[in-house]
């Protein structure tokens, strides 16, 4: 669970720094707009989407334990490269081959830890495993604090040194991988000790023997994924609804989360300080995602807590609208800490949601594949969402994320309906 989480951290760490870098010199020194700008960023997503079940397929066949810590380190070594961009064409190309080499990690991780825990702790290990996601982009936005002080080291700019640390880190984290991370019950050995047990026979007869009972369908590990598996998975509508509901929920958050530094240096603060205010709401919304999984894992309330994460997080855009007529920076601040309090633990409880929808842990690696997709898909149009002729206050694209967040707050509410409408039919019968 820890090294599953540290990767998850990493990926996070190289994936938003971007969004620290811009308010460095990193758009004049590469000789960009802000039109531009989003476009790599689209293209991030783009090779996600891309690549995202091609890459999850190599893992089921391989095993986690190899692909995964691959990953870190290909996408560690592409983030350490961005460092030396010099023009618009070396942005675009090393966004692409960020979103390459990170497909499929967070599918992957999902379904790995799927096959160490029972159905019924699915969610709480979900929500700990988007503690590193959660964490990366806070701690992304502090440790910018720090490293683009170091401007002028070397006769190198900030954004220099924000990738070049932060790349480097994540290479030193896949080692951790390497050496610990075990590759399933049936293989419980690391890549690079693969004769050192982890477990005890006994410990290891616990583990499966728990899993096997509550799934005993998870005993027999195939090979590859059957295109039977394939139809099943894309025809079952209620994975669609909670691909939808990540698509509404994650878009608007991604453009937010890009442009909040930013957001914030408008308000009136300096552009360091304001890397490390964007950190605020972000390190808040660590135990409000323990307290909603909790209340979803204990009391069983997976449709309720997704319906009020989401409501929630469309409030902020509700607030960060309203405020935009608010002459108070402190007023205006407040709505950009609240929507990052709320925005992102919502797609980690409707994925725990959706889990319980897959009938077997085929279903359920390709429903996690195309959930992860649909947020991929989702940063593609978000990334367009906030523009230069809409800014400092982004009074359009605060209106348009209410209207997309709605939506997925509706289909989250048609899904709990549908499923309280089957409990009554079950009990009737």
């Amino acid at each position: 669970m820890p090294l599953l989480t540290l990767g998850f951290f990493c990926l996070q760490l190289d994936r938003g720094n971007i969004a620290n870098a811009i308010t460095d010199t990193f758009l004049d020194d590469v000789g960009m707009d802000q039109f531009q700008f989003n476009v790599g960023q689209q293209l991030l997503s783009l090779g996600i989407v891309l690549f995202e079940i091609p890459s999850n397929m190599i893992l089921y066949k391989v095993g986690p334990g190899k692909w995964l810590t691959l990953q870190l380190f290909l996408f560690g070594t592409v983030s350490t490269f961005q460092a030396f961009q010099s023009n618009y064409a070396s942005y675009l190309v090393t966004r692409f081959l960020l979103g390459v080499t990170e497909s499929g990690y967070i599918p992957g991780g999902l379904w790995t830890l799927s096959t160490w825990y029972t159905r019924e702790e699915t969610a709480k290990r979900v929500m700990i495993f988007f503690f590193g996601n959660q964490l990366g982009q806070a701690s992304a936005k502090l440790i910018a604090y720090g490293i683009l002080h170091m401007k002028g080291v070397g006769g190198y700019p900030g954004w220099f040194w924000l990738f070049i640390i932060m790349g480097a880190f994540t290479m030193a984290s896949g080692f951790v991988l390497g050496f610990c991370l075990p590759d399933a019950f049936h293989n419980p050995h690391s890549w690079f000790l693969p004769r050192f047990n982890f477990f005890t026979e006994r410990e290891l007869h616990i583990l499966q023997t728990r899993v096997m009972l509550d799934d005993p369908k998870k005993e027999k590990k195939k090979q590859h994924i059957t295109l039977a598996a394939f139809k099943k998975a894309f025809s079952n509508w209620r994975i669609w609804i909670h691909v939808f509901i990540t698509m509404g929920n994650n878009g608007p958050f991604r453009g937010f989360d890009t442009y909040g530094p930013t957001i914030i240096n408008s308000f009136g603060y300096p552009a360091l300080t304001a890397n490390a205010l964007a950190a605020v709401g972000l390190f808040l919304q660590v135990p409000m995602s323990f307290g909603f999984s909790y209340v979803s894992d204990r009391f069983n309330k997976r449709g309720e807590t997704v319906i009020a994460g989401v409501s929630l997080h469309m409030l902020g855009y509700v607030l960060n609208r309203i405020f935009t007529e608010v002459n108070n920076r402190g007023v205006r601040y407040f709505g950009v800490v609240w929507t990052q309090t709320f925005a992102s633990f919502p797609h980690p409880l409707n994925i725990a949601w959706m889990s319980l929808s897959c009938a077997d842990s085929e279903e359920r690696s390709l429903a996690m594949a195309m959930i992860i997709m649909s947020a991929n898909i989702a940063a593609i149009y978000g990334a367009q969402l906030f523009q230069a002729d809409d800014k400092p206050l982004y009074r359009r694209a605060f209106n348009s994320s209410i209207g997309i967040l709605a939506g997925a707050v509706a289909l989250a509410v048609f899904g709990y309906s549908h499923e309280l409408w089957q409990a009554r039919r079950k009990r009737a019968a």
